[in-house]
């Protein structure tokens, strides 16, 4: 069996590094089990322009690896694989990777969440290359371009009223005859001139250029089976995030949609459980507030060691 360690990190993304590097600064030797899909979702963005500190833009997978090199700089642990079971109901607390226990006094759950894709072919190609799930990240990409969002949420609203201050149109894909958006966010949009909606409709294919990059869509209108191409240099997949709670559903409280539910930023309802990134924010999702919330994580779980040591 392991040593009990003061703090275990589980997951490898903004939140996750960034609450290792403060964690490893105070001395905590912490162990962060990043995961095989470490570095989240910035590993599948291109050029990150609106992280602080970066005036030229740096490449998603290039500032992971920075974040990372930074925290084992002053001593973080990885392990590169994912966590299978936990067991937060004594401590110390318990963290399996397959047969192998870890255990600490703390953990700090920063898993982040996973973007919903379309399941199209070719699909993990275009990301980068015309295919996001983030119009705050790309849409700046995409000045007077022909743009699609997909969805029919508040989250495509959003999106859509976003990307027209770069796009020249916007067109607003649903696979229904009405938007389930709020009523005032569907009045916003719908006044805008640059916005089309194209109702009863799929996208069922990504078509390249001679350079890979998106071309144009092949849209199905779900009603007549009628099939058409639409040209559009991006398409922005607005379908929602799944949080990657799959491991602590019952050991940890979520919301309806699987969320984990913070108090005061970052604790959870366990003393000594602390909560950090898109795991637990369904409204930002951005690096910065990520990393914010893992370094809140860490600080907090260096006060609460230092509570336990001064109650013996």
């Amino acid at each position: 069996m392991n040593e009990i360690r003061n703090t275990i990190i589980i997951g490898g993304g903004p939140a996750g590094y960034t609450a290792a590097l403060y964690a490893a600064r105070a001395d905590l030797n912490p162990l962060v089990i990043e995961g095989f899909s470490w570095g989240g979702q910035l590993m599948i963005t291109s050029d990150v322009e609106n992280y602080p500190g970066f005036k030229g833009g740096i490449m998603g997978p290039k500032l992971m690896e920075e974040f990372r090199a930074q925290a084992e700089r002053f001593g973080a642990e990885f392990l590169t694989d994912d966590v299978t079971k936990v067991d937060f109901s004594e401590r110390p607390f318990r963290v399996w990777v397959e047969g192998e226990e870890h255990r600490a006094r703390t953990v700090i759950v920063a898993t982040g969440a996973s973007a919903r894709w379309l399941g199209l072919p070719g699909e993990t190609q275009f990301q980068g290359r015309g295919v996001s799930a983030c119009a705050t990240c790309d849409g700046a990409f995409f000045r007077d371009k022909k743009l699609i969002v997909v969805g029919g949420g508040d989250t495509a609203m959003e999106e859509a009223a976003f990307l027209t201050r770069f796009a020249s149109k916007v067109y607003l894909i649903h696979r229904r005859d009405q938007m389930r958006a709020s009523k005032i966010m569907q009045e916003r949009v719908f006044a805008n001139k640059k916005i089309e909606p194209i109702w009863n409709s799929v996208v069922t294919k990504y078509i390249a250029d001679e350079k890979g990059e998106m071309r144009a869509v092949r849209l199905r209108n779900v009603k007549t089976n009628e099939e058409r191409e639409l040209e559009v240099a991006a398409v922005f997949v607005a379908i929602g995030h799944d949080p990657n709670t799959q491991a602590y559903r019952g050991k940890l409280e979520t919301d309806p949609d699987g969320y984990l539910i913070a108090k005061r930023l970052v604790e959870s309802k366990h003393p000594g459980i602390f909560i950090a990134g898109d795991v637990a924010d369904r409204v930002y999702k951005q690096a910065v507030t990520a990393a914010g919330s893992g370094c809140a994580a860490a600080l907090e779980a260096e006060k609460y060691l230092s509570e336990l040591e001064s109650h013996g």
